[in-house]
């Protein structure tokens, strides 16, 4: 897995300015040339590049680069920035149509031989008025990009539409011409209709990823000296006390400090229902905060905090391109001055040759009659090279994968998973195998230690040591003792795979992995993982930690099996609690007792034969195996080190969200390769049409707009449900002590209590199925009244 996350210095931010894919092909090469840049990366459809560094840029630095390539690089964008843009080019467009619609009218009496007074004077007025004041934006980009020696797509509208308008010109003076000047405007009111309407989609498309970055609060109310102080989110620090009221914002992750109250975070995990917290509980900034006025103590900087995280990784994600992207970018770079070239050559052709190469029109105008009726040599000319520059405008080819990116990552946010690296969206198609860890990714991640065999004094010991660990079961070792005694504890040492080691008033305590496991076969027969702990190199007790399955496992691994892929669990538990978790969740394969470098060895290995690995996981003993395998995937509950180290953070949910990734990864594609296809072809079709002189300029401008609009229509299908496939996976177990119909009453009875309204009770064959969604649910139903399931 390639991973430029790590180690480095990353920055994202905004480019105003660019039209084109060329436009975001020059800012990118002048990224790429300020000392330090390692990766440069530019997104037209988001207007955002993200540099990566091997030391620390100024961003002074970057916005001269950036303004000396003849655009503007900008830190952030407001709300009301965009919505102002938007209005503006919603009102250029307007005045645009509505002073070209009569013109154009008057065009067409003109061309049936109606003689209109004035007409050639209202072209140059009204249609210098289109072409120089509307359309200025566009002029002051063809002329930024000549300053700056080179082309964009505004260069070719600004070539077309000028060279349209003098001709009226240099008609009313008396060259014998045919007059284009209401061409001219035609083809700036069609240029800055097609750019509202796309500005408008684009901005629809973005507004998922937009949702979770206007979570964050702007100012935060703190306690200083007894009393209530506004300040900016940006300026808390730890240890700091913030209130918030009900029905406001948390604005940064902090501990409740009072009370309780109950929480909305449904749009950082998806949960619908409000969570309960109570005091000592972890607050997430961007939850709001429903019943009770609260106090919490921040206790991380603005930049670590969850939200902040996310927002970072989105934009990390905005900068990053698909593979075949780059073939696109290539033919752009070349794309304008190759046409230009094309365009005044062809007029030169026709000027030469006309009386060669115009007869041969008069029996394709029975089908094409809007080709140009004339007898001069400049005005077919002139005709030719219009049309030949508007129909080349390569918008459609630069927008074709960065709005389908953009609106798949919106889907993908939505559907709680953020795609660091959007490489994976072109090869994660391809996997063949996927390896998961257990703890938090086929499990909860909220393991409960539910036996503990340690006196008081030693369990004390044990969490004031496990407390100082972000290993995922450390939490729940840590909770053991209700004592909140400060320990000095010396020479924290975690042991990756093993354990921590630590000392304390002269003794050496181990807390990990059993050297014999034989001493536990009954808890790991429950599928408890067992950790030990040892003072001075003496076995003083134990543990038993239970972690629920995710109610999804089961589901979201049978459909993963479904596609055809092999799922593999690799992790560092017993092989007995690995295999008891394996069958439940219907694992292909399970590999136990792991080593971080064991799974590197297990990725490694599938690897050589060939096959594509996926690996889920969020420990930092999973940090190697998930930059080693292929495609790697981290969630939001795990380590910065799992994250940092993925190219996939699933937000919301567990393994749901690989699986999710996929379908939107393989829709995304799809999609870029029709909007790829398109662009190509209506480009390989209409540039020769316009070079022989079959197309009109203001069908050339229209086709030019349309195909724009329908990339970006096209990529927005992306956003749509697609149900196909979520069928409920059923879940069955053996009840070898269910003997007679009165049992299978019981088990029925006691299952629909449970609410599990779909199940099946075969007394021949002593199975019960229900919905796999209900699994932990399910089996505890059945226990509770009297009966043991099995796997």
């Amino acid at each position: 897995m390639e991973n430029n996350f790590k180690d480095v210095n990353k920055q994202s931010f905004y480019v105003k300015g660019m039209t084109c894919a060329t436009c975001a092909q020059n800012v990118k090469r002048a990224l790429d040339n300020i000392e330090g840049v390692s990766t440069a990366s530019v997104n037209l459809a988001t207007e955002t590049a993200f540099v990566i560094s091997d030391k620390e840029i100024a961003f002074q630095e970057i916005e001269k680069a950036v303004r000396n390539a003849g655009y503007q690089a900008l830190e952030s964008v407001s709300e009301r920035d965009e919505e102002k843009r938007l209005k503006q080019s919603k009102n250029r467009f307007l005045l645009a149509v509505i002073i070209t619609i009569p013109l154009s009218v008057l065009m067409f009496f003109h061309m049936a031989g109606v003689m209109i007074p004035g007409y050639l004077l209202m072209e140059i007025l009204f249609g210098g008025l289109v072409v120089f004041y509307t359309g200025y934006p566009t002029i002051k980009s063809a002329w930024i990009a000549l300053i700056h020696k080179h082309t964009n797509m505004d260069t070719l509208i600004f070539m077309g539409s000028v060279t349209a308008w003098l001709t009226a010109v240099l008609k009313y003076f008396g060259l014998d011409i045919a007059s284009f000047g209401a061409l001219g405007a035609m083809i700036v009111a069609l240029h800055l209709t097609g750019k509202y309407i796309e500005q408008r989609l684009k901005y629809k498309a973005s507004k998922e990823i937009k949702a979770l970055m206007h979570l964050q609060s702007n100012e935060a109310t703190v306690i200083q000296n007894n009393k209530e102080v506004k300040v900016p989110v940006e300026q808390l620090k730890p240890g700091d006390v913030v209130i918030v009221r009900p029905g406001e914002r948390i604005p940064t992750d902090g501990i409740l400090l009072n009370s309780t109250t109950s929480v909305d975070e449904s749009m950082l995990t998806g949960e619908s229902l409000p969570v309960q917290k109570e005091k000592g509980n972890q607050m997430t900034g961007g939850s709001l905060n429903l019943t009770s006025s609260i106090r919490l103590e921040v206790n991380k900087e603005h930049a670590d905090t969850f939200l902040s995280q996310m927002v970072s990784l989105i934009n990390e994600a905005q900068g990053t391109k698909v593979p075949i992207q780059a073939l696109a970018d290539r033919i752009t770079r070349y794309f304008v001055p190759i046409v230009m070239i094309a365009a005044v050559l062809g007029a030169v052709l026709w000027y030469f040759n006309f009386d060669t190469f115009y007869p041969m029109l008069e029996s394709v105008r029975k089908v094409l009659p809007w080709i140009l009726v004339s007898d001069s040599p400049l005005s077919f000319s002139v005709f030719v090279f219009v049309s030949s520059i508007v129909i080349a405008c390569p918008c459609a080819l630069g927008l074709a994968t960065p709005m389908a990116l953009v609106s798949g990552m919106g889907r993908a946010t939505k559907k709680g998973v953020l795609i660091r690296n959007s490489e994976v969206v072109q090869s994660i198609g391809k996997t063949d195998v996927i390896v998961l860890d257990k703890t938090g990714t086929i499990t909860q991640g909220i393991p409960k230690v539910v036996e503990l065999h340690l006196d008081e004094e030693t369990a004390q010991i044990v969490a004031n040591i496990e407390s100082q660990s972000n290993h995922p079961l450390a939490k729940a070792i840590s909770e053991i003792s209700e004592s909140k005694k400060a320990m000095e504890i010396e020479d924290i040492e975690e042991i990756s795979g093993k354990g921590v080691v630590a000392q304390y008033d002269g003794k050496k305590y181990f807390i990990g992995r059993p050297k014999d496991y034989s001493k536990y076969d009954k808890n790991l027969e429950k599928g408890q993982t067992v950790v030990e702990v040892v003072v001075n190199d003496e076995v003083a007790g134990f543990l038993a930690i239970e972690d629920p399955l995710r109610e999804e496992s089961v589901k979201e691994i049978g459909l993963l099996k479904k596609k055809g892929l092999e799922v593999i669990v690799a992790t560092g538990d017993h092989e007995t609690t690995a295999k008891k978790i394996a069958e439940r969740v219907g694992a292909d394969a399970v590999y136990a007792q792991l080593m971080p470098s064991e799974k590197v060895d297990i990725i490694n290995n599938l690897q050589s034969k060939g096959y594509q690995v996926l690996m889920a996981g969020d420990g930092i003993n999973d940090a190697a195996a998930l930059r080693s395998a292929d495609i790697g995937v981290s969630f939001s509950t795990g380590t910065d080190l799992a994250m940092d180290n993925s190219d996939i953070v699933v937000v919301k949910g567990g393994i749901s969200g690989i699986r999710s990734t996929m379908e939107i990864s393989h829709k995304m594609m799809k999609v870029i390769q029709q909007n790829l296809f398109w662009a190509f072809f209506y480009n390989v079709i209409a540039i020769p049409a316009a070079l022989m002189g079959w197309l009109h300029p203001a069908i050339s401008e229209a086709a030019m707009g349309i195909s724009s609009i329908t990339v970006v229509l096209n990529s927005l299908r992306i956003k749509t449900e697609n149900k196909k496939g979520e069928e409920n996976m059923k879940y069955t177990v053996t009840v070898k002590d269910m003997n007679c119909d009165h049992c299978v009453a019981t088990i029925d009875k006691a299952l629909a209590n449970a609410g599990i309204n779909e199940r099946d009770i075969n007394l021949e064959k002593k199975t019960v199925t229900f919905d796999a969604s209900h699994i932990e649910k399910g089996l505890e139903a059945i226990q509770n009244a009297g009966y043991t399931p099995e796997a």
